[in-house]
Parts: C-alpha cells; sequence; structure tokens
C-alpha cells in the first residue's frame, strides 16, 4: 500500500520533452555567437586563449573541437562572442560542425528505410574509448526516470551482438583502439556510429597526442556527431530524436 501512496504523492517525474523544454541553468553553455560587427582590427584574443585552436581566422568555430570553457567568451573585450541557452548541437557530417555564421545545420534523419529499421526500436552499445566518465555520465543519466529514453524506444544493451549501433565517447586511446573496432565488427549489419563529445569528434584536449586518436573517424564511419565537452543530456537525446526523424 505504501508503495501505491508514494506512487500517487511522488506523481510522474519524467520530463515531458518535448513536448516542453525542460528549464536549463543560467550557466549552460549552448550554440556560440560570434558578432564580428564587434570585433576590433587584428584582435586575436579568442583564438589565443581557446585551449584546442577551435576559432578559425576567419571567425569560424569547430563544434568538434570546442569544449564550451568560455575561455573565449572571458577574453574578450568586445563582448563579440557569447554561449547562448540553444542546446541543439547535433549534426551528421563532420563539416557541418564547423559554425561560420549564426545557425547550424542541424542532423537530418536517417533515410526512409533506416527510419522503418531503428525508427521503433534502436539499441545501442556504448563504448567509452578512454572518456574521462564526463560523456559517460551524462549518457547514463538518459536512462533514468526524469528522462526515460526507453520511450522512444532506444535503450542501451550490454552486448554488441544484440545492439543497432555505437553510441562511443573517448578519443579511442591506442589500448581501445582494437577493442573499439572488434566491438563494430560485432554489430550485426546495417549499424549507426554516434560520437558524442568533442574527444569522440577531434580528440578534444588531447589532440595530436600521441597515446590518444582524434577521435571516431579515422577508425569508423561515424553517423551522427554530438558536440561538447560533454555535451548536456538534453543535447544527446536532441540528436538522436532527430537522427531517428523524430523531431
Amino acid at each position: 500500500m505504501n508503495v501505491f501512496l508514494n506512487a500517487l504523492t511522488q506523481k510522474n517525474k519524467t520530463l515531458q520533452y518535448p513536448n516542453e523544454l525542460p528549464v536549463l541553468p543560467d550557466r549552460f553553455r549552448g550554440l556560440p555567437v560570434i558578432d564580428r560587427t564587434q570585433c576590433g582590427d587584428g584582435c586575436r584574443l579568442c583564438r589565443e586563449t581557446c585551449p584546442t585552436d577551435a576559432i578559425g581566422d576567419e571567425g569560424t568555430i569547430d563544434l568538434g573541437r570546442c569544449l564550451f570553457c568560455n575561455q573565449c567568451q572571458r577574453a574578450c573585450p568586445q563582448g563579440a562572442i557569447r554561449f547562448s541557452q540553444d542546446h541543439r548541437l547535433a549534426v551528421r557530417t563532420r563539416e557541418a560542425l564547423v559554425l561560420k555564421g549564426a545557425s547550424l545545420k542541424l542532423a537530418e534523419s536517417l533515410d526512409r528505410e533506416a527510419r522503418r529499421l531503428f525508427g521503433r526500436s534502436l539499441k545501442l552499445r556504448q563504448v567509452s574509448a578512454g572518456g574521462c566518465n564526463g560523456c559517460e555520465a551524462d549518457t547514463n543519466v538518459l536512462s533514468t526516470v526524469v528522462w526515460d529514453l526507453g520511450r522512444f524506444g532506444v535503450q542501451f544493451v550490454a552486448s554488441p551482438r544484440h545492439a543497432d549501433g555505437l553510441l562511443i565517447t573517448g578519443p579511442v586511446t591506442g589500448n581501445m583502439r582494437l577493442a573499439l573496432e572488434k566491438t563494430y565488427a560485432a554489430v550485426p549489419a546495417p549499424k549507426l556510429v554516434i560520437a558524442v563529445g568533442a574527444c569522440a569528434i577531434s580528440g578534444g584536449p588531447y589532440i595530436d597526442h600521441p597515446e590518444a586518436g582524434n577521435g571516431v573517424d579515422p577508425v569508423l564511419p561515424v553517423d551522427l556527431y554530438v558536440p561538447g565537452c560533454p555535451p548536456h543530456p538534453l543535447t544527446i537525446l536532441d540528436g538522436i530524436l532527430r537522427l531517428l526523424g523524430k523531431l
């Protein structure tokens, strides 16, 4: 009886997303916005401050490299760069992550046949390829009662042989490369690959490190890129749902 009384008292704790967006904290750092009209002549403070060289000469930002650390915003005396509250960051191609203006070409859905196969039931094997556990933690949050990833037909499974694809975090270290390749080979075709976080996309802070690869791309074909360090659970979920054509 106490179980039913507690359930009635607590009510439904699952977010109403995507019908309603959850309230994000003020400190949330989403899609960066650059106002080039505010940039001073020859000013390179944002570029010199960026720890991963994510900012280009022409005011571009490589979101695949960006750690969303806010150092560029702090360094800019004119306020030409800021991080918005826009959580939508996932894209289908690596090139689309190079932000040239105020808009980002968000991930398009899979083709009709792929949506027929994966749209109602998508099983993912999560692989931490040398990650720090930041992206892994925010991915695990999606299976909690608040986010309830399963209501969209998406679940994490223990074996790659039961999976439809891989969700990969980490820069793909030398010790993990072979394990990742074997895991991918064990997933039945057709299969998907989702790269989550700056490390999995570009190597993150470990770019060009001799003991860490520059992300998943040199090893496996990627179908969805979710930038961030780590990306918010809402950003990860948004990308997966866009891939499945549910947004």
